[in-house]
């Protein structure tokens, strides 16, 4: 299982409208592609700039061909379209983890 984090920090001015394209369009854009099951959006609650806010949003893929592929046919479109949007006032970088265990509570 495979991880793709994608962590952007947004400016507080933009921060409502890119929320709203991410929770109606890009999200399911990413998950459309067929290369992910599953997506978390997670706000980052360290605050590092008071004129920005850091989002992380998680995509789990089950292999690597399958980040691969969406790399190759998909990502470059989707990326230009939030840059698009944003241009500047948004900033992202991309981490890729891979899963080698998980574990839960138990009563």
């Amino acid at each position: 299982m495979i991880i793709y984090n994608v962590t952007i920090n947004i400016a507080k001015t933009e921060e409502k409208r890119w929320l709203i394209w991410m929770r109606t369009k890009h999200i399911q854009e990413v998950l459309d592609t067929g290369k992910f099951i599953s997506a978390k959006l997670i706000k980052v609650l360290v605050e590092d700039n008071p004129d920005t806010e850091t989002y992380a949003i998680q995509y789990t893929t089950e292999s690597r061909e399958n980040l691969e592929d969406y790399y190759k046919n998909f990502a470059p479109k989707l990326r230009k379209e939030g840059q698009d949007l944003f241009g500047d006032k948004m900033l992202g970088f991309r981490t890729e983890l891979q899963v080698l265990e998980s574990y839960s509570h138990s009563n």
